[in-house]
């Protein structure tokens, strides 16, 4: 998208932007799912993403998540000022205040854990595990069908969708279809039957928080669902990023079971299976991995 259909685009979604001056556009980082822009008025400073190929409901999703983390209270989150259509185009757009960032002070590090920890005390309304609408795990779609039972939610609505989609792709040759298969099939032997449904980021991996240059940590680009909190720790700890402090200040403000360590590669397949679906084969020894740890044969 050039600068010009840019400027047009956000100044007729963005409520007020009409009567602003828009001074400078230029690309962004952040974000895995589309162009990214920054935009400068005379008045502020916004963040954009734009997705030609990809429908609107993509980014409203992505703005529902973070109007539901900012209503916790527990971590900041930027302010959504648009999701939905391009204007006058295919695609979506989503507009949100621009974050100052700044260095990832040990203070800001144990904010994050402390908020997470609150964050995870929000639990939902009715006692139930999913949330109201499905929403996206990156570019793929996330079913988020309620259920009363955190085993059957995490097999129907977590490793079953991934599982059809990943054999669809020709990603699941016969031993890890049938290890995948075996290990849904005894979920309830070492997930617990009625966590606190929690309310969680959904996609916690280092590149999806931001050290604020006023010292707060910042979430951006959730996949929110309720479920068990444990989902949370153990993505963080799939692929690293986060300090011992992080952890630290966590299980301080909100201990960890003892179990968790046992059932931790369970909740990081999901994201394993995730990453196979969208980057290939090189995530499959890793998904291989934990169902010979689980289910055996593979």
């Amino acid at each position: 998208m050039n600068d010009d259909e840019l400027q047009a685009a956000v100044a007729r979604a963005v409520p007020g932007m009409a009567d602003e001056r828009i001074v400078s556009v230029r690309e962004a980082r952040g974000g895995d799912i589309g162009e990214s822009y920054r935009i400068d008025t005379e008045r502020r400073r916004l963040f954009v993403k734009v997705r030609r190929d990809m429908p609107a409901r993509l980014f409203q999703r992505e703005a529902e998540g973070l109007r539901l983390l900012g209503q916790a209270g527990a971590l900041a989150v930027p302010e959504p000022l648009y999701a939905g259509e391009i204007p006058g185009q295919a695609g979506g757009m989503l507009v949100l205040e621009w974050i100052e960032t700044g260095p990832a002070r040990p203070e800001t590090i144990e904010a994050l854990g402390t908020g997470l920890a609150a964050q995870h005390r929000t639990t939902s309304p009715d006692g139930r595990y999913g949330l109201r609408t499905d929403n996206y795990i990156g570019l793929l779609p996330q079913v988020n069908t309620p259920a009363d039972s955190w085993p059957a939610f995490y097999r129907d609505s977590r490793l079953l969708p991934l599982a059809k989609l990943a054999e669809a792709r020709g990603l699941l040759p016969t031993g890890r279809r049938d290890g995948l298969h075996k290990l849904m099939d005894r979920l309830d032997r070492w997930l617990p039957a009625r966590p606190a449904p929690s309310l969680l980021h959904g996609d916690l991996w280092s590149g999806n928080w931001l050290a604020g240059a006023d010292g707060r940590p910042w979430l951006i680009d959730p996949a929110v669902y309720y479920g068990d909190r444990e989902c949370d720790l153990a993505f963080s700890e799939l692929f690293g990023g986060f300090p011992p402090r992080f952890y630290a200040a966590y299980r301080e403000a909100y201990p960890v079971a003892r179990e968790y360590e046992e059932r931790k590669p369970i909740y990081q397949l999901y994201h394993l299976l995730v990453h196979l679906i969208l980057f290939g084969e090189a995530y499959g020894a890793a998904v291989d991995r934990v169902l010979r740890r689980y289910a055996g044969g593979v």
